[in-house]
């Protein structure tokens, strides 16, 4: 058995768009992104998240996000060959992209936008492709790309995003009716352009594989 250190991090996933062979962790201390923002504006210090990488089949760990005070950061992407990582700096008032590099093992800063760009961190996640910083708020139906482009429109009840391919977006819908013996419930994925009109409905989900190709699970 391989035993991987990944400094009190209690579990790993594989990351989202990535070849099978990285994985990442993170700690749940402040709870999610928003829940940190949500205690750092009560006047609470935050302690930082714990965060790591780990490369299969070696079990290489890596930190590329030490923790640091008033920071926290989100689940990462991978994307070209580089694994993006959104870091959110309370006390500078700044989103972060953070790219660690998968062949070299570097970390830069790929983007710096203002916090005070977005209403508030509810839902605010990466995406692909392209790239993308989302914020999506089910109660209100809202939805916003932030980066690199800058769109919001309104959602249909029952919506969720949840993929990117170049001009489509992809959001998930679920339904429900009746009750008892005569209950039933179905999902469908729709897909619309970037100014949130819809381009088609399509029974069941769609799926991004890990080389790249989309697959539409239909009944």
């Amino acid at each position: 058995m391989k035993e991987i250190k990944t400094n009190g991090i209690m579990y790993i996933k594989p990351i989202p768009g990535a070849t099978n062979d990285w994985y990442y962790g993170l700690d749940f201390e402040a709870g999610d992104l928003y829940e940190a923002e949500e205690l750092f504006k009560s006047g609470n210090t935050l302690r930082g998240r714990k965060f790591c990488l780990v490369h299969y089949p070696e079990g290489t760990v890596f930190s590329p996000l030490p923790e640091q005070e008033d920071q926290y950061c989100e689940e990462p992407v991978f994307f070209e060959d580089g694994i993006y990582i959104l870091n959110v700096d309370f006390r500078e008032g700044q989103i972060r992209i953070i790219r660690f590099d998968c062949q070299e093992h570097k970390t830069e800063i790929h983007v710096r936008i203002l916090l005070a760009e977005v209403t508030d961190c509810y839902n605010l996640r990466l995406h692909i492709a392209p790239l993308t910083l989302t914020r999506q708020c089910a109660g209100r139906n809202e939805f916003e790309i932030i980066w690199p482009e800058k769109t919001a429109f309104s959602m249909e009840d029952h919506e969720s995003f949840f993929l990117r391919d170049g001009s489509k977006l992809f959001f998930n819908r679920w339904h429900e009716e009746g009750e008892g013996a005569d209950y039933r419930y179905w999902e469908e994925t729709v897909v619309k352009d970037l100014s949130g009109n819809v381009l088609e409905v399509l029974p069941g989900d769609v799926m991004l594989m890990p080389n790249g190709e989309l697959w539409h699970i239909a009944t």
